[in-house]
């Protein structure tokens, strides 16, 4: 399965590019930018409006919205209230939640299960999830067996029921996760919301899941980096440089989020099939899609499979685009990326 990104905890895996051309200039006056804090991380927002309009307000709001339907770290949120109920009514206007739902829903599918949102449970278990951060000394196997059998996305069924939503499932210890998707939906969220305002060139971040749209003052296309995925590595250290036409970008990686016990390292990836941390030879994924929340979750997806499988799927897959680093026999950083991403990369 895939691996629940720990909660909304996220370390920031891309530095956008914002300058891209090198340019000392200063910016041009219809350049504006919004800067904040959400999800456990933060978010940074450039975008183009001559008439220099302030959408921090309805931004945060919008944030603090889908926060209170999505964020298992939130007590009385959705999905909180869901985690522990069997059943839950929903007002038809929680659309952030039915939304995470659906678009998880069919990632999961299209994924063959490696995106699993449920396996919430064991997140919590080996201390990537809402409850006490800390590593596990002394794994119990029966636990870890237990827990898996509620790794079971399909139990949820997601209906309409007239003027409510009805959210059920088979299982009361079945709990949902939404964080590995939750990020790159607020970041299209605030995307639409910056269209309906009638911005048109604009990059939206929140940690380091990326939506761009539009271009740059002087002319061409927002452009994001790709981090060399070394925990020893600074944030600005890039692996690779991509050009977002239209495009949004999210990346997944083990090599920041992790526990250490007795020497040896697990990361927050977690196996659905085996429920155990996963380890493989994939060090970072980076997906390409029209939008941000299709990116995060396949990214994570990615990771939780491996790079073989991981390579497979997204050559069958022709709304998303991947670029890999992984280490080869010797320990040594190799990449590989999909055949569509050869106009976007930059030397």
């Amino acid at each position: 399965m895939r691996l629940l990104a720990t909660s909304f905890l996220v370390t920031t895996l891309l530095v956008l590019l914002v300058g891209c051309e090198n340019d000392p200039t200063p910016p041009k006056p219809d350049v504006n930018k919004l800067h904040g804090k959400t999800m456990g991380t933060t978010y940074s927002i450039t975008y183009r409006d001559s008439l220099g309009q302030d959408f921090k307000p309805e931004v945060n709001s919008l944030l603090q919205a889908i926060n209170q339907e999505v964020s298992t770290y939130i007590k009385d949120s959705k999905i909180s209230v869901f985690n522990t109920s069997e059943t839950l009514e929903l007002e038809k206007t929680t659309e952030h939640f039915v939304r995470n739902f659906n678009r998880a829903k069919e990632i999961y599918q299209k994924s063959n299960g490696w995106f699993n949102p449920t396996v919430m449970p064991l997140v919590n278990y080996w201390g990537f999830g809402y409850t006490e951060k800390r590593a596990v000394e002394d794994v119990d196997s029966s636990i870890v067996d237990s827990l898996v059998q509620l790794v079971v996305f399909d139990s949820i069924q997601l209906s309409d029921a007239g003027e409510k939503w009805l959210v059920q499932k088979t299982n009361a210890a079945i709990q949902l996760d939404f964080s590995a998707i939750a990020k790159g939906d607020a970041v299209d969220a605030i995307g639409l919301l910056l269209e309906k305002k009638g911005i048109v060139s604009y990059v939206v971040e929140i940690g380091g899941e990326v939506r761009a749209r539009g271009k740059t003052p002087k002319g061409y296309p927002w452009r994001a980096g790709i981090n060399v995925p070394s925990e020893d590595a600074a944030l600005n250290e890039l692996q690779a440089a991509i050009e977002l036409k239209q495009k949004s970008l999210a990346t997944s990686g083990n090599y920041r989020n992790f526990h250490e016990v007795n020497g040896q390292k697990y990361a927050h990836t977690i196996n659905p099939q085996t429920g155990y941390p996963e380890k493989n030879r994939l060090l970072s994924a980076s997906v390409i899609a029209e939008n941000c929340a299709t990116a995060d979750a396949f990214a994570t997806a990615f990771m939780a499979m491996g790079l073989d499988k991981a390579w497979v799927l997204v050559n069958q897959l022709p709304e998303v685009e991947a670029y890999f680093i992984y280490s080869d026999e010797n320990g040594a950083f190799q990449t590989k990326h999909s055949e569509g991403l050869n106009e976007a990369l930059l030397d």
